[in-house]
């Protein structure tokens, strides 16, 4: 028998919301620490999107690492090494020595299709000019 693993949708967003990763470049190096750690945990980063504003991640863990030591984890080091990487830039953010808010979104995939969570993260919607994500059509949405 297999053991079970969990996945979970993570949302991190910087301490400062005019937006830390303005450069590919640093969404990229922010990526692969996260696999890095995601590998000591014996964990997978399955997908990975970031706007200036926030990052959005999807991890499949073992049962026996706790959700809340892989984020601390995960939020740490990339703090760690992103500010030494890229020092004029972050503190620049007005960050107090901290890159991540304390808080963070975990989502339970549930039994949805790992695809289309995966879709989900890679093309998240474009903002209008309002800076509010676009609203679907359809029952219980009103048009703007």
């Amino acid at each position: 028998m297999t053991p079970r693993r969990n996945h979970r949708a993570l949302g991190l967003r910087p301490r400062d919301r005019r937006g830390v990763f303005n450069a590919s470049v640093m969404l990229t190096d922010c990526e692969q620490v996260m696999r890095d750690v995601c590998a000591d945990f014996g964990a997978q980063l399955r997908e990975f999107n970031g706007e200036p504003n926030h990052v959005h991640l999807l991890v499949h863990y073992p049962p026996t690492v706790t959700l809340s030591r892989l984020v601390n984890s995960l939020k740490g080091v990339s703090s760690r090494r992103l500010h030494a990487e890229y020092l004029g830039q972050v503190n620049r953010a007005g960050t107090r020595g901290h890159l991540w808010l304390p808080s963070y979104l975990a989502a339970s995939c549930g039994r949805a299709p790992l695809e289309i969570v995966k879709e989900y993260i890679r093309g998240r919607q474009p903002r209008d000019q309002e800076g509010l994500p676009a609203r679907p059509e359809g029952w219980g949405f009103r048009p703007r």
